[in-house]
């Protein structure tokens, strides 16, 4: 896991004309599955990036996972952390999903995007409507509630 400064990844997400969206809510009690279907939609996933826009509350779980990479204690908008791997992309998500922090998360191939809030929302992005589809139908089949005619604007 490395982490790099992307002060321009939050401004450029928010430019990205998306075409399809879906937004979930983030089961708090159940993240460890969320997690694991998320990363389990994309089997190409061989990494993915997480843009932080901001700690709310202090990030316990983050901390941690910094901690255990012997990586600064770095949490501030635009902090990059990038994962290589389907354990470290969970470690990472699971990280973010566990704390109040609203970040981006783009998988590498970039099939979808992800922008979560503190609010407990999880959005899904994405430029074509199979690679959003694929997403939200493991998701769906896993029972995570999709929040219906919601629309996330940048």
């Amino acid at each position: 896991m490395t982490l790099s400064e992307a002060t321009g990844a939050l401004k450029k997400f928010r430019r990205t004309p998306w075409k399809f969206q879906q937004t979930f809510l983030t089961p708090k009690e159940k993240l460890q599955d969320y997690v694991t279907a998320i990363v389990s939609a994309d089997r190409r996933m061989k990494s993915g990036c997480t843009t932080i826009e901001q700690a709310v509350f202090e990030p316990t779980h983050l901390i941690n996972l910094l901690a255990e990479y012997s990586m600064p204690r770095r949490y501030e908008c635009g902090v990059s952390l990038t994962a290589i791997g389907e354990p470290e992309v969970k470690m990472l998500l699971h990280a973010v999903f566990s704390d109040w922090i609203d970040f981006i998360f783009i998988p590498e191939p970039k099939s979808f995007a992800i922008y979560a809030d503190h609010d407990e929302y999880t959005t899904f992005f994405a430029h074509a409507r199979s690679n959003l589809n694929r997403v939200v139908k493991v998701l769906a089949d896993h029972g995570f509630k999709i929040v219906a005619d919601y629309e996330r604007h940048l």
